[in-house]
């Protein structure tokens, strides 16, 4: 599988998300846990979590399939409520974290959105965090720009290692300053939901990418994955729910754009013009 520097490492073009995973009947949760799996065994070395997903039940599943693999062969990613931002509750919350997971550290420990905590307060907790070997390195996620200004100007700031985003061909707008500043400081950018938001509410998919993605003989989501890593400077995390799924996944990191192709699909679903408001989900 082709590769990207990610968090200073070397690492899989893209990971796999797992919002919703765990949540399901005994079927699901097995297909869930077959794809991750899959995934794994074919060359993807990130995955992607939140105590928020299914209120650790994702952090659960993903324990039980990864007990069976060596720890240091891929990266772990989790995230914690903006509501458990101080010291004393980032601590509590990861140790949690650790046990569903059951591993000793996470590779990166995300904010998962800002909120009351001062981050000063957050970042405290963060690096203290580091210091006791929980965690290797510290990130934020659903960070505007001037967001990202105010936790660079922290005296711990500058170690904020990854920032995740929305991102998508219908979602363009870290593009204009986001993703600029990131590259600028060395911060690694995540991009979520390359496929638009969830369930009902996937993008929708204009003709000109049916068109191609039939030309190109692949799907049409496998169309929207490969033109989120068209450039090789981010990582982007699909949902793996299925094993099928993630075959289609792996698949799409070798598809490539011309740049009369890149033109066409830029007229349907321009850049930026200027600074946009973050998009979230």
């Amino acid at each position: 599988m082709k590769s990207i520097t990610f968090n200073h490492q070397n690492t899989s073009a893209i990971g796999m998300d797992s919002w919703h995973i765990g949540e399901g009947n005994q079927t699901r949760t097995e297909s869930e846990m077959a794809a991750l799996k899959f995934g794994l065994d074919h060359g993807i070395n990130v995955i992607d979590t939140a105590e928020m997903y299914g209120e650790g039940k994702s952090e659960t599943l993903i324990g039980n399939v990864i007990k069976d693999y060596s720890r240091s062969d891929f990266q772990l990613i989790s995230k914690f409520y903006p509501f458990h931002a101080t010291p004393k509750l980032i601590e509590q919350s990861l140790k949690a974290s650790l046990k569903r997971l059951q591993t000793d550290y996470l590779d990166l420990y995300l904010l998962h959105w800002r909120g009351q905590t001062p981050l000063a307060q957050t970042v405290e907790g963060l690096e203290n965090m580091v210091q006791a070997g929980l965690i290797k390195n510290w990130g934020v996620s659903n960070f505007d720009i001037e967001d990202l200004k105010e936790l660079d100007a922290l005296p711990a700031g500058k170690n904020c290692r990854v920032n995740e985003d929305l991102y998508n061909i219908g979602s363009r707008g870290i593009e204009y300053s986001i993703l600029p500043w990131q590259k600028e400081h060395h911060m690694s950018f995540v991009a979520y939901s390359p496929f638009g938001s969830d369930g009902s509410e996937y993008l929708k998919i204009a003709p000109v990418i049916q068109e191609m993605a039939k030309q190109k003989h692949i799907t049409a989501y496998q169309l929207l994955l490969a033109w989120v890593i068209r450039n090789h400077d981010l990582l982007s995390i699909p949902k793996s729910s299925s094993v099928e799924h993630t075959k289609q996944n792996i698949e799409a990191v070798d598809v490539s754009f011309s740049a009369d192709e890149l033109e066409l699909l830029d007229k349907t679903y321009p850049a930026p013009k200027g600074e946009k408001p973050l998009d979230t989900i």
